[in-house]
């Protein structure tokens, strides 16, 4: 799972209260260039109408954050206060690219793309799909709330 996802996928749940305040985190500096899906999908239509077969284009804010930026964004976000951080040794990689940041200058000057969701944006529509994920789960089975087996015990489950 994207660290932007995990993230905001346990500031949900202790929201919802199904866990501790605490965040489990890996390494925290890297730093990463972040483009919102829907940028993304409108730059591969803007190529399959005028990009030029065989070219290669990246498409990319050409802004990074570091994963701490992540981080402190989305506990500034969350309602709970005191939120601690951990760090679990699972989540950190033995070798990790500090820096990845993208050069979109080709596909601007051709097709006049670029991003325009601010990431901050994209980060609160996360948070929201998983807030509203964590809040009712049976209806992601297709199932009524009333017939969900999960629905009696489900904030007893996910404390474990």
């Amino acid at each position: 799972m994207f660290v932007t996802s995990n993230f905001a996928r346990q500031i949900a749940e202790i929201e919802a209260g199904l866990r501790k305040p605490v965040i489990f985190v890996g390494d925290l500096k890297p730093r990463r260039d972040y483009s919102d899906v829907r940028d993304i999908v409108r730059g591969y239509w803007m190529l399959l109408e005028r990009g030029e077969p065989g070219e290669v284009y990246n498409l990319c804010s050409r802004r990074s954050w570091a994963t701490q930026q992540v981080l402190d964004f989305y506990v500034e976000q969350s309602h709970t206060k005191g939120i601690a951080v951990e760090i679990d040794p699972e989540r950190l990689r033995p070798s990790d690219v500090m820096l990845l940041q993208g050069d979109s200058s080709k596909i601007r000057r051709c097709l006049g793309w670029e991003a325009e969701i601010p990431f901050e944006h994209t980060l609160k529509d996360l948070l929201a799909y998983w807030l509203q994920r964590v809040e009712s789960p049976c209806r992601y089975f297709k199932w009524s709330s009333w017939l969900c087996p999960f629905r009696r015990n489900l904030r007893a489950c996910w404390r474990r």
